[in-house]
């Protein structure tokens, strides 16, 4: 159960005086729910309404706090038109202008000939001057309400700054103080003020510097909330280990000829990741492990020999992918290898139905069947294994946790490995994948050919368009990768349909089609066709960017470069370069290119190796757009910014690590302090592998 210390800062934003529903519905659209999500949205910047002059004085342009005297109301002529109060002082008059005004409001907040204290931006129309919308307007007795430095946050439509301000005060008011949950010596080195202090000052600053990520409350709050992240992920590992687990022991016989009937040798890192896994294997604690593999590095390779493993000891393995073309190239990739062997394989995807599927799950159950490949149908309920001991599940961001969890369930005490492609910076992978050990793989099989890529602007398409045409002629097989298009898939689409249109006249013959509105069964047509039939040339939205293997491709282009992340490029670019033959990737830029827009470009041309590509992501993005993707399975953070506190984040799970040393259950006083903590950022799921509550 949550504390009750904490119960007033999860209310309900609707519980704070003056917040009616339609208020909490805008905060709720801005920050979140509850009040606690009102006290995580910093302000970004302040204004100064300190500055009083007359209005004759006051500079076009600048915020500024007039005392003024309320001369007439100029409703406009219709209700479209501007509704104007004109002001005065000694010095001269300005008006107050509003759109889609309430009169009735306006008469009672600023009836004529009152005094009123006004604040807002001062502009000229013509040579008049008049301030649109002022942020506050109050009688002299209440001039101490309009502050001299007021903070200025993110908003969302509707909602003004003077409504989010008076919600903000009452939440912050709702703020408990509650004890130190950090070692004093970090509190007294950073020279940290309490939680309840820290939060106060980080939005009440003094000076435009007090807003940077670098002060000491917001260092304070940041490490608050990575301290969190870093303690739940110690308990589910904790928790993990506790869990029976069963040693495999074997002599890597079948790895053995596995290893005989490969047409290439191991790279040594192919080599030392089974090394780390077969250590697993053999221990008789759970194997929890992340298989971190650039595009073609031979992730397959090392989980089939880990799975042989298993199969040698007695025991069965299995595969999941998140596609079923993913699974195909799997079975493909693993089917020779297993058959020298000698291990009984098969394939269980969704498109196995009827007395074919009842055939497969009955040899699953009955062990007649020792190593599966398959897609989320492996997970359903009626599929049973004798005896399944090592799960494997690739591109583990598409999948949820409970689903790997599920899979592991199918079995006693099962090791699991989790495998992907996608280059996680190492900052991140602490922050999502700190319950798990990790492998890498950092070099490519021999005989992979390094891609050329090049920057070419838009405007020399029908050049693009000139080589793809010879480069067809001569054999070769092309991706065309459409524009990614802001959170339309709709348009995404669109832009693939024209492309092929365009390129089937301009070239004369039939061109492929791949997006992710086809339906599965057309989708794997389409990508059969190009990759064993005699389609040459495939345009496709972003839906090839996983897994899918064609040798034969040597060319890839991508429309409007410039749009997509430096990840995403480099998963696309990984599609190509898989054959003997030498392969090209062209990005095709829309000018004049931003900064971050031309540093993405010449890293991709310079480099082709995903770990630094994505350290490169991870600084020019920042955390919040690599982690963009919901489905990624990784946290995201209010008060932590990973490109400016990487520090922070190392001292958080060394503190972790050392602390559920000593005190796994969290019962000792600070202890006690680091599960408020762990309610404080929702991390409560964490708190239930604590035996004592």
């Amino acid at each position: 159960m949550r504390p009750q210390i904490l119960f007033p800062v999860f209310a309900s934003t609707v519980a704070l005086p003056g917040v009616g529903k339609q208020a909490a519905r805008l905060l709720e659209r801005l920050a979140g729910p509850a009040v606690a999500d009102l006290l995580w949205h910093l302000p970004t910047g302040i204004v100064d309404r300190s500055h009083m002059p007359t209005v004759r004085d006051a500079p076009p342009g600048a915020i500024v706090t007039l005392a003024l005297t309320v001369d007439a109301h100029l409703p406009g002529r219709t209700p479209r038109r501007p509704y104007k109060v004109r002001c005065s002082d000694d010095t001269g008059f300005l008006h107050l202008v509003y759109f889609n005004a309430h009169p009735d409001y306006l008469q009672k907040l600023l009836p004529v000939g009152a005094q009123r204290i006004v604040s807002g931006r001062v502009e000229l129309f013509g040579d008049e001057r008049q301030m649109t919308h002022p942020d506050h307007v109050v009688p002299p007795e209440e001039a101490d309400t309009i502050s001299g430095i007021e903070p200025v946050y993110g908003l969302t439509t509707g909602l003004t700054l003077r409504m989010l301000g008076k919600a903000m005060q009452a939440a912050l008011a709702r703020a408990p103080e509650l004890g130190e949950w950090h070692d004093a010596s970090l509190v007294a080195r950073e020279r940290w003020a309490g939680w309840r202090a820290s939060l106060l000052a980080a939005h009440a600053p003094v000076g435009a510097d007090d807003v940077a990520p670098t002060t000491a409350v917001r260092r304070r709050l940041a490490y608050d909330e990575l301290l969190a992240n870093q303690l739940a992920l110690g308990l589910v590992r904790l928790n993990q280990r506790r869990l029976p687990g069963r040693s495999l022991q074997s002599d890597g016989r079948l790895a053995g000829a596995a290893i005989a009937a490969l047409p290439f040798a191991l790279t040594g890192s192919q080599q030392t990741a089974f090394a780390e896994i077969a250590a697993d294997l053999t221990s008789d604690r759970r194997m929890l492990r992340l298989l971190q593999g650039d595009v073609g590095s031979g992730k397959t390779v090392v989980a089939l020999l880990a799975m042989l493993t298993a199969v040698e000891c007695g025991a069965q393995a299995a595969l999941m992918a998140p596609t079923e073309i993913l699974a195909r190239q799997h079975f493909a990739t693993i089917e020779p290898l297993a058959a020298a062997a000698g291990v009984r394989l098969a394939l269980l995807t969704g498109r196995d139905k009827g007395k074919t599927r009842a055939a497969l799950v009955e040899q699953l159950a009955a062990g007649a069947v020792d190593l599966v490949v398959g897609t989320h149908a492996l997970f359903q309920e009626d599929v049973e294994f004798r005896d399944l001991a090592v799960a494997v599940i690739d591109e583990q961001h598409r999948f949820g946790v409970h689903q790997r969890l599920t899979l592991a369930t199918k079995g006693k005490g099962v090791d699991v490995l989790v495998m992907t492609a996608t280059p996680i910076p190492r900052t991140l992978m602490m922050t999502a994948y700190g319950d798990l050990d990790v492998s890498r793989l950092r070099e490519k099989p021999a005989g992979r050919k390094p891609v050329d890529t090049r920057t070419v602007p838009v405007d020399r398409l029908d050049e693009v368009v000139a080589g793809v045409a010879r480069q067809l002629t001569a054999g070769a097989k092309v991706y065309w990768v459409c524009p990614l298009v802001e959170e339309s898939e709709l348009i995404d689409v669109a832009a693939a349909v024209d492309r092929q249109r365009h390129l089937e006249a301009a070239l004369g013959m039939p061109v492929g089609l791949l997006h992710g509105r086809l339906k599965a069964a057309e989708k794997d047509r389409a990508m059969a066709a190009f990759a064993e039939g005699d389609l040459g040339l495939l345009v496709a939205t972003t839906v090839i960017e996983v897994g899918v293997d064609v040798p034969a491709a040597t060319v890839m282009v991508i429309e409007h470069a410039e749009r997509f992340g430096l990840a995403q490029l480099h998963q696309l670019r990984g599609r190509i370069g898989r054959g003997e033959r030498p392969s090209t990737c062209v990005l095709l830029y829309q000018g004049p290119l931003g900064e971050t827009a031309r540093a993405r470009l010449e890293i991709m041309r310079d480099t082709e190796d995903g770990f630094r590509i994505a350290e490169e992501d991870l600084r020019l993005r920042g955390a919040g757009e690599v982690l963009g993707t919901r489905q990624s399975g990784m946290p995201t953070f209010k008060l932590a910014d990973l490109t400016v506190h990487r520090d922070l984040l190392e001292i958080a799970r060394d503190d972790a690590r050392l602390f559920l040393e000593r005190d796994p259950e969290l019962t000792t006083p600070r202890g006690q302090a680091l599960r408020v903590l762990l309610y404080l950022f929702e991390r409560d799921a964490a708190v239930r592998y604590l035996r004592s509550g």
